[in-house]
């Protein structure tokens, strides 16, 4: 069995074209989120999926020890990419690290691959954390989750879920979750998972994740405080450049 984690990297973002290469406190984007994800102890490989050549170029370039492979510019998603990319076995375990969060946390990756490792009744394995203002529970740019008695997905909505029928929503209930953008998978279910066309509930809310569970695939949940921040847009790049000198991980120009 493998640990394979990948980072989809593609050119032709819609609402920030090349951001991949953006530079983000001196150095391009993908080489951060890189470096971040190699300090994930539990992967045997990481691979980097592009369908640009300049992207591969500054990988390649690194010498940061991950692999490239180049990927058809015209797959339908990030998902068809990764399994292009990791060709896996059934029993491994691959993970799609969006390739925008230069600061994902290593230990999320691992928890990730354990659960999937240590509960084989999943197929694959997500992440939340909790919301607590009304106005991300109500932005239909933040996806939400609510799970069952083992931690396992029951639905996903850019609608306010579960909806408190009497009442404004109570956010110390433990209630609401909302979805961050990375998956785990095991091998057979990442190809079975690519091979079935989007269902009426993924094509209505725009969430591919929603294929797996109309397919029955159970998706477990990992609980987290770690809220993802990713680079949209070309106005998010100061904000992730003063998060990341505020942390250390890079110092002030």
């Amino acid at each position: 069995m493998r640990i394979v984690g990948v980072i989809p990297s593609r050119w032709g973002s819609t609402r920030f074209p090349g951001k991949s290469l953006a530079p983000i406190c001196g150095r391009p984007l993908v080489l951060w989120v890189v470096e971040a994800v190699r300090r994930a102890e539990c992967l045997d490989e990481v691979i980097v999926a592009t369908d640009d050549e300049r992207i591969a170029e500054v990988v390649e370039g690194c010498g940061c020890g991950v692999s490239v492979v180049m990927t058809p510019p015209e797959l339908p998603s990030g998902t068809d990419r990764v399994a292009v990319a990791a060709k896996p076995d059934d029993d491994d375990i691959v993970i799609n690290i969006q390739g925008d969060e230069p600061l994902i946390e290593p230990s999320l990756i691992e928890a990730l691959a354990l659960r999937l490792k240590s509960e084989s009744g999943f197929k694959m394995a997500t992440a939340a954390s909790p919301i607590t203002s009304l106005q991300d529970l109500e932005s239909r740019s933040i996806v939400k989750v609510v799970c069952d008695a083992e931690g396992g997905a029951l639905y996903f909505s850019r609608l306010p879920i579960p909806c408190r029928r009497d009442g404004a929503p109570d956010f110390e209930s433990g209630l609401y979750w909302r979805h961050l953008g990375i998956y785990a998978y095991r091998g057979e279910f990442l190809k079975r998972l690519v091979q079935e066309p989007p269902c009426s509930l993924e094509r209505c809310e725009s969430l591919e994740q929603l294929r797996a569970l109309y397919i029955g695939g159970r998706i477990a949940v990992l609980q987290t405080n770690h809220v993802g921040v990713g680079v949209d847009n070309p106005e998010d790049v100061a904000h992730v450049e003063e998060l990341m000198r505020r942390s250390g991980v890079c110092g002030a120009e």
